[in-house]
């Protein structure tokens, strides 16, 4: 009642600066600047005066007052009764007994850049202002003893809605913070309202004459009256009395309940600061609360068994995830052993992701509450948190609750995600009996190994495997075909075959599942046809008409596809009664041999196990072994197929006719006609001496002499022939051999006369200087020059002389060749021809060329120096 305004700091120490001289009425302290706003008198009579303070400047070290202005509406005297100011500094609102007010809008801290305007009027005392700024938007609640309005600052007409039809007394009314959406609190005997800026908001019933209002950090301060103290009426009966008791309650709203609550004398303000709440009363006292932290809070709500009040503390507190986890694990216990099991695993359930799954499912073994059990692991496998002993375990509830639906939907989602381990659910519904729902898992989540398994070995269904495995990509087909191609073999063997014929080709995946992409449509997907023949181990007609298939439409077929079909050909063959399909038979084995796809040797024991005659033949044929195939028909006694043989191949291998007539000489049948066919052919072409014929025939006892009568005739009459040809040449060749040696006497004693008149080469006369030789030839020196390709030798005689000494030198150089002399007198069946062919070479003499050095030994009775008067004819120049 000084007119003194007193300021406390932090550390309760009290100053204080004459403000007004007569009394303060009203204070508001700005929470962002150090603004202090009052209203006071300093006259006296109904004259307030409104004073802007700067806390941070002084003046005569008091706070600098920065502005004084009357709080008048109109020209009426009245009571100012609340007063409230924007934390932007741009408005300030007055409130007055009459029920106006006014409104400054501009700086508040100066008059020049403000104005100001009665904002509201009406008959009932204005009790209470607050401004609330949304985003861009500002708005002013007003609220008096009987109404409620809102005002919005932010259009310029001000525009106003009455938002209730009942109001409140003085200081009964607050602005809540954000997490209550900024809303007007306007506390009635009754209950307490919360407005938005457009219609009211919710309902609190809090019952009792409300003599203060506040609100601070999400909690609502209420101070009434004591429902034991007497109570009073009127606009000015909230001024207590001395002997009044006034109950303090504080309210959490989100999460309705009580904070605090006790009993004081005459209070005068409640005030938040510091983070602390000071009450102040009339009798000078103040007291400070403070708030309890949040792990306390919890923990006296979780002695009184408060968890659902406690959850929603902990989340208005923003408690972290662990902390919240530990509250529904303890809810969850207290209602486990209450035997809320529902209960309590909803409250588990809420754990997942902090608390260990194993915890919960402990208590939940019991086969009573197995339905507990299956609802967490479901919310275990929704929140993907599942392993695989948590699937095991879910499915085992559902086969064990014989609950088809629940099993159906867990394992039919439609979501993209999996929350569980497919291939452990897979088994474990296998394991069940629970075929049908592990197929169409394997199906959905495309396990193929899994599906075939089940379809082959649990439901046989097997006509089905082989669709499922005819849409797969070629490498899984493949890899599942060589894994399941016998069983499918043994019981469907014509799809088995078809779906085989494919996959060795050129494989495309059947047109429900088959891939349109272009690319892939251009790769040829082939597997290799050979490593598929264990699988018709039991099918050999099946067999058969896959590897006719296979070379008919790939002839570069593996080199296993050929020699397989061929031994199934001989089998066929071998196995046939009928005359008329065995030849058949024999002509498709025989066209498979030419067709030069198969190996030589497994060929050849192939047909030599079946005795397969044709084919036999023909490959010793092929391979040039003639010995073979006269050994085969000598074998089977075919004298006539033993004869054709040397015939047709006797050229190529001569020993062919030798060996033909050793066999039949040692034959004790009648083989007169065969023996005198070979010893003809023999005899023609001179393939035996007669002597080794003789010995060859004297081990068969029917071969008389008379088999061989006409042989030795024939002989000896060829032989006395070739005695007499002999004889003639050697009488020939004496003759020439005595006429050389007369002339290269001669040419040695006499002297030579040319007497040639025309050039041996141009025809023409002869001139000097010319050339001449020996053996009569005369040139032209000039000619001579020209033609000659040597000085000493004549170009007439030189092709002639050439010859002969080519015929030397062949003679010489064969004459050395010991190893091959020998190896043809081994192999000749006439060894003296071949000693008389090569004594006739001079292997048995000294060849002396003329290139041999001065003093080499004569040749026969031949000096040198006449050799080469003989062959090259020294050269004369006339």
């Amino acid at each position: 009642m000084d007119g003194k305004i007193w300021l406390l700091m932090r550390s309760l120490q009290l100053t204080s600066f004459q403000a007004y001289k007569l009394r303060v009425t009203h204070l508001f302290q700005l929470k962002q600047h150090s603004i202090l706003v009052s209203v006071g008198q300093d006259e006296h009579g109904i004259n307030p005066l409104v004073k802007v303070w700067n806390l941070d400047k002084r003046d005569s070290g008091n706070p600098l007052c920065t502005r004084i202005f009357p709080a008048i509406p109109g020209n009426k005297p009245t009571e100012v009764s609340c007063l409230s100011v924007h934390e932007n500094l741009n408005f300030m609102a007055i409130g007055f007994t009459d029920g106006s007010v006014v409104l400054t809008k501009g700086d508040i801290t100066r008059d020049r850049h403000s104005k100001t305007l009665t904002l509201h009027e009406g008959t009932s005392p204005v009790t209470g202002l607050a401004f609330r700024q949304v985003a861009k938007v500002t708005h002013l609640f007003v609220a008096t003893l009987e109404k409620v309005y809102c005002y919005t600052l932010s259009i310029k007409e001000y525009p106003k809605i009455e938002l209730d039809t009942h109001g409140c007394a003085l200081r009964c009314s607050s602005l809540a913070d954000p997490s209550q959406d900024s809303q007007f609190i306007v506390a009635g005997d009754e209950c307490v309202y919360l407005y938005q800026s457009d219609e009211r908001g919710p309902c609190f019933a809090f019952d009792g004459q409300k003599l203060l209002a506040h609100w601070h950090r999400g909690y609502l301060f209420l101070v009434m009256r004591d429902a034991k103290s007497p109570s009073k009426t009127g606009f000015g009966s909230r001024e207590s009395s001395p002997t009044d008791k006034q109950l303090l309650t504080i309210y959490d709203l989100d999460n309705k309940f009580i904070a605090y609550n006790t009993s004081f004398d005459d209070v005068v303000d409640v005030v938040a600061e510091w983070g602390s709440f000071y009450i102040l009363t009339r009798d000078g006292k103040m007291f400070v609360l403070q708030e309890k932290d949040t792990q306390t809070k919890l923990e006296m709500l979780f002695k009184k068994n408060l968890f659902v009040m406690a959850i929603n503390l902990a989340k208005s507190q923003h408690l972290d995830s662990d902390g919240l986890s530990e509250i529904f694990r303890q809810y969850g216990d207290h209602l486990y052993l209450k035997g809320d099991h529902d209960g309590a695993i909803q409250q588990y359930i809420r754990t997942i992701g902090k608390l260990e799954p194993s915890y919960v499912i402990r208590k939940f073994l019991d086969a009573q509450r197995i339905h507990n059990l299956t609802a967490y692991l479901q919310a275990l496998h929704r929140r993907s948190l599942a392993n695989a002993d948590h699937t095991t375990l879910l499915l085992n509830c559902y086969t064990k609750l014989k609950d088809s639906s629940k099993l159906e939907e867990f394992i039919k989602n439609n979501e993209s995600e999996v929350h569980f381990d497919v291939e452990i659910a897979i088994k474990v519904l296998r394991q069940a009996g629970y075929h049908s729902h592990a197929v169409f898992l394997a199906e959905k989540h495309m396990h193929h190994e899994w599906y075939l398994k089940i379809q082959l070995e649990d439901l046989k269904n097997y006509q089905e495997g082989l669709r499922y495995i005819g849409r797969l990509p070629f490498e899984q087909a493949e890899c599942n075909m060589k894994r399941y191609g016998k069983t499918l073999m043994h019981h469907v063997p014509e799809g088995t075959t078809r779906l085989l014929k494919g996959l060795c080709t050129n494989y495309k995946p059947s047109a429900d599942t088959a891939e349109k992409d272009g690319v892939e449509r251009s790769t040829v997907n082939k597997a290799n046809s050979e490593e598929f023949i264990p699988i018709f181990a039991n099918n050999p007609r099946e067999l058969k008409a896959f590897l006719e298939h296979m070379i008919e439409v790939d002839p570069f077929s593996p080199q296993g596809v050929y020699d397989t079909l061929l031994e199934l050909r001989l089998q066929d063959w071998a196995h046939e009664q009928d005359p008329e399909r065995k030849k058949v038979l024999q002509g498709e084995a025989v066209s498979l041999l030419r067709s030069d796809h198969t190996v030589f040797d497994k060929a050849l024991v192939l047909c030599q196990m079946h005795n397969f005659k044709e084919g036999v033949l023909y490959l010793y044929e092929k391979g040039k072994l003639y010995q073979q195939i006269m050994h085969y028909h000598m074998q089977n006694e075919e004298y006539g197929k033993v004869v054709e043989a040397c015939k047709r191949y006797g050229d190529q291998e001569g020993c062919l006719w030798e060996q033909a007539l050793g066999y039949f000489a040692r034959k004790e049948e009648d083989c007169k006609a065969y023996i005198s066919e070979v010893l003809h052919h023999i005899d023609q072409n001179s393939l035996m001496p007669p002597l080794l014929v003789v010995q060859t025939l004297a081990h068969n006892s029917t071969a008389t002499l008379s088999v061989i009568k006409d042989y030795l005739i024939n002989k000896l009459q060829r032989e006395n022939q070739q005695i007499e040809e002999d004889e003639r040449k050697i009488h020939q060749y004496r003759e020439e051999t005595a006429h050389l040696r007369s002339e290269i006497q001669e040419l040695k004693t006499s002297a030579k006369i040319f007497q040639k008149t025309k050039c041996n080469l141009c025809n023409s006369p002869l001139e000097l200087p010319s050339v001449h030789f020996l053996c009569s030839h005369s040139f032209h020196q000039h000619c001579f020059e020209s033609y000659a390709d040597s000085d000493a030798e004549c170009p007439t005689c030189t092709p002639e002389n050439r010859k002969v000494m080519d015929m030397l030198r062949a003679q010489d150089q064969k004459r050395d060749l010991h190893d091959h002399f020998n190896r043809q007198l081994r192999s000749s069946n006439d060894g003296f021809s071949v000693v008389a062919d090569y004594f006739g070479r001079g292997v048995f003499n000294k060849l002396t060329l003329i290139t041999d050095p001065p003093g080499s030994k004569t040749v026969g009775n031949l000096e040198v120096n006449l050799q080469r008067d003989l062959l090259i004819h020294t050269k004369r120049t006339c």
